[in-house]
């Protein structure tokens, strides 16, 4: 890819609405796909909003009847809010797209910021996004009253982790020892062209993400660059890096047709 331009949308006190985004999303997008604009990256925060792709099921919604965005993207529910960077790459990618492809070369880049800040974090077989790898389980402290083998939210189908306090909330999974994802990625690919993208925690409030189920994934959580760090790593501090890593692996990238 080539002449990749990065458009800031709106930080902190301009945060963007959700819907104010999807919708510039929407008019990149039909840009892109008529050759009037280049492969162009959305960068921004929201104000709190909760958006639901396609897969969500009701039982992974806020239980309080906090509205929720239903959106066309793949995955399910996550949150967005102040201390969130987001990342909408629009891009032109050949058909037929491998859309594996893409995600993968999403998370090798925040992969490479993580570590750029001096933070490890890999991948997860079956789980898009960045992920910070837990204790092996036998290494893990137990929650309170229960035994390794015996944690509900592995054996018990009907276990809903919003109505069972902070030991189980997604946003404690670091002190669980637990796999926590940093970066979630959901997209769309429509006409060829790519809109949705990447979030990734610098510092937000991840306590928002322990009324919902993130990402439908009830055995893991939630962390954060300024979490996993120990200090402060806001949205300013982190946007020029993903940016570098983005530019680098999209530009280097020979994205080939999925083959057939």
């Amino acid at each position: 890819m080539s002449d990749l331009r990065f458009v800031h949308l709106g930080f902190g006190p301009d945060a963007v609405e959700y819907t104010a985004a999807w919708q510039e999303q929407r008019r990149v997008h039909a840009a892109r796909f008529a050759d009037e604009v280049p492969d162009t990256v959305l960068m921004l925060e929201h104000p709190p909003v909760y958006t639901a792709g396609r897969r969500t099921e009701d039982s992974e919604r806020p239980l309080d009847g906090t509205p929720v965005v239903d959106v066309d993207r793949g995955g399910k529910i996550t949150w967005h809010g102040p201390g969130q960077l987001v990342g909408y790459p629009i891009l032109k990618l050949p058909r037929p797209v491998d859309v594996i492809a893409h995600v993968r070369r999403l998370e090798e880049a925040l992969i490479l910021t993580c570590a750029e800040f001096g933070l490890e974090t890999t991948r997860i077989e079956g789980r898009s996004g960045v992920w910070v790898l837990g204790d092996p389980v036998e290494s893990r402290p137990a929650i309170p009253g229960l035994t390794l083998d015996f944690d509900p939210r592995l054996q018990d189908e009907e276990f809903d982790p919003r109505l069972n306090g902070p030991e189980y909330a997604p946003s404690n999974a670091g002190q669980r020892r637990e796999d926590r994802k940093l970066a979630a990625i959901g997209i769309r690919i429509a006409k060829g062209v790519s809109m949705h993208g990447f979030a990734i925690n610098c510092d937000p409030d991840n306590t928002w993400f322990d009324r919902i189920v993130p990402c439908g994934i009830r055995d893991a959580g939630v962390t954060s660059l300024s979490g996993e760090l120990g200090r402060a790593v806001g949205v300013a501090e982190v946007l020029p890096v993903v940016e570098k890593h983005l530019r680098a692996v999209l530009e280097s990238a020979e994205p080939l047709p999925r083959a057939v």
